[in-house]
């Protein structure tokens, strides 16, 4: 037990004006015909630091009670303590009300019951945690029994004093249980009377949160709810990190992907759903970047929409070979009309080089608006929330530093959301863009990936990879590793299906293998992205 009457408090739980008391200078309680007065209290002061209260009056005939709890107390002649009384219940003929800073209990005759909790009532001092009750009768009581239970049994009486302040005797019959409960049994209390008793509990029993302003006390001080906008912040911000680290483990890639289906006796190219080369690319790093533009020409060629054509060291030219259908996608068929619009038949890299030519912005929007219609991009609109919400929470919280500094308590609140908007705001770059189905899909494309590069060809029959290694090729030039894949097929004989060379690029019809080609192909995906600058 805890009896240590020497040193200063570390956490001052002060009531002042309840049960029929009030603190000097605070607003008095009034009785009418006090005399026969019965006043039973059970108090609990609850682990959030909340003093739970149940209230019996007990009131003689032709008798009325009243009693008024000040919200506001004056400490001192400039600083203030502020309550808070909440969870109001009344049984029996009492009404309580709060009206103009004033907790007001009303009691008629007969047995009223009250039921409240008063808030803000725990303060941070050094040493050891403190809970005194002092107040000054306003009426005769003619009898008070009251019973007190912290959260700590180790609690122990430090002082207990009654009478007129000056003239105190020690208290009769205060005692502490055992098991740690209080209890305080007076009788004929007059008016004019005090009553002082200061308990103390082992230190970080409670939280403090108690509300004073005045010259010892800072706007910017750290208080009860100042801690609880700290412990939200870093909750919000460490749930944000594990929400921003799971979507990016759903996109990791898991196993090898197998790229080679195999069907009635044949082998094919496949990507997971259907994916093209394009959409791979703007999937993978939530960009159109030239490469992706680049890719989505040479996979046009490769599925017989164009046909591309050397005609020199460094020059190409591409050709329309069948028009665009219902089979392109938006953005393909954006690619194609912008290499060969209506009327065109044929156009040399040369001239689509030209200044003003071929606008690569226009092509770059239609490849993110297909992301999101396809959904494995989220809507624009719903990416643009985290900066209205965080620029809303960095302006809500400076105008509610402003107003606390100006009101005098709990100004860093404000700063803690003010720091949640500005966390947000930078999360911005990091949160997800791609959706849900969008996560899942790059994962699986990254396996795809691991399986490209896995491939040989003496996993294909002959007859197979020519298409193989052309449906397979612009998927490699997506990831910068078409060097590679041309170099895993340069024994390919482009002429082994009775065909001259590549179906799709011309210039290498006399070649039985790809060693030529695989030293020209850098040099026209260069130019081709060339043609398409990235956005500054």
């Amino acid at each position: 037990m805890l009896t240590s009457r020497g040193g200063a408090p570390a956490l001052l739980l002060a009531l002042i004006g309840l049960f029929t008391l009030f603190a000097p200078g605070a607003p008095a309680a009034r009785a009418q015909q006090p005399a026969g007065v019965i006043l039973n209290l059970d108090m609990t002061l609850s682990r959030e630091g909340v003093l739970e209260v149940t209230e019996k009056v007990t009131v003689p005939p032709g008798e009325s009670f009243t009693m008024s709890l000040p919200l506001r107390v004056q400490i001192s002649e400039d600083s203030e303590r502020r309550f808070a009384v909440t969870d109001i219940e009344t049984t029996g003929p009492g009404t309580a009300e709060i009206a103009d800073d004033l907790f007001t209990i009303n009691a008629d005759p007969g047995e009223s019951t009250f039921r409240y909790s008063v808030q803000n009532t725990v303060s941070d001092a050094e040493g050891s945690q403190v809970f005194r009750w002092f107040g000054v009768l306003n009426v005769d009581i003619a009898e008070i029994h009251a019973t007190l239970i912290s959260p700590s049994f180790e609690m122990g009486i430090v002082e207990c004093l009654l009478g007129p302040i000056g003239n105190t005797r020690p208290c009769a019959q205060v005692r502490i249980e055992p098991d740690g409960v209080l209890y305080l049994d007076q009788t004929n209390l007059r008016k004019g009377e005090s009553v002082d008793l200061t308990l103390q509990i082992p230190p970080g029993t409670v939280p403090s949160n108690a509300d004073i302003s005045g010259p010892g006390s800072s706007p910017f001080a750290v208080t009860g709810p100042v801690l609880l906008a700290f412990a939200l912040l870093l909750a919000a911000v460490a749930a944000l990190a594990a929400y921003i680290l799971w979507t990016r483990r759903q996109a990791a890639p898991g196993e090898p992907a197998q790229p080679l289906v195999r069907t009635d006796g044949r082998t094919q190219f496949g990507s997971p759903a259907g994916i093209l080369p394009g959409e791979a690319g703007v999937l993978l790093d939530g960009h159109a970047d030239p490469t992706d533009i680049a890719a989505t020409v040479v996979d046009l060629a490769v599925r017989n929409y164009l046909w591309i054509g050397r005609t020199g060291e460094t020059q190409w030219q591409i050709v329309r070979i069948n028009p665009a259908d219902d089979l392109l996608r938006p953005y393909e068929r954006a690619v194609y009309d912008a290499l060969l619009p209506a009327g065109t038949g044929e156009v040399t890299i040369a001239e689509l080089g030209v200044p003003g030519r071929l606008p690569a912005e226009p092509l770059r929007r239609s490849m993110l608006a297909d992301a999101v219609e396809r959904g494995t991009f989220a809507d624009p609109t719903r990416r643009r929330l985290p900066l209205w919400l965080g620029g809303g929470l960095v302006v809500l919280g400076a105008g509610v530093t402003v107003l606390a500094a100006l009101l005098g308590g709990h100004a860093l609140v404000g700063v803690a959301i003010a720091l949640a908007g500005g966390a947000l705001l930078a999360a911005r770059k990091f949160l997800p863009i791609r959706t849900a189905f969008g996560r899942s899909l790059t994962g699986q494309v990254r396996g795809l990936q691991l399986g490209l590069e896995q491939v040989t060809t003496e996993q294909i029959p002959p007859g197979d990879r020519e298409l193989v290694f052309s449906r397979g090729l612009p998927y490699m030039v997506v990831w910068s590793r078409a060097d590679n894949w041309v170099r895993t097929f340069r024994d390919l004989d482009p002429s082994a299906d009775d065909d001259p060379g590549l179906y799709w690029f011309g210039g290498f019809e006399r070649d039985r293998d790809l060693h030529q080609f695989a030293g020209h192909f850098p040099y026209f995906i260069t130019a081709l992205e060339g043609l398409f600058p990235a956005k500054k």
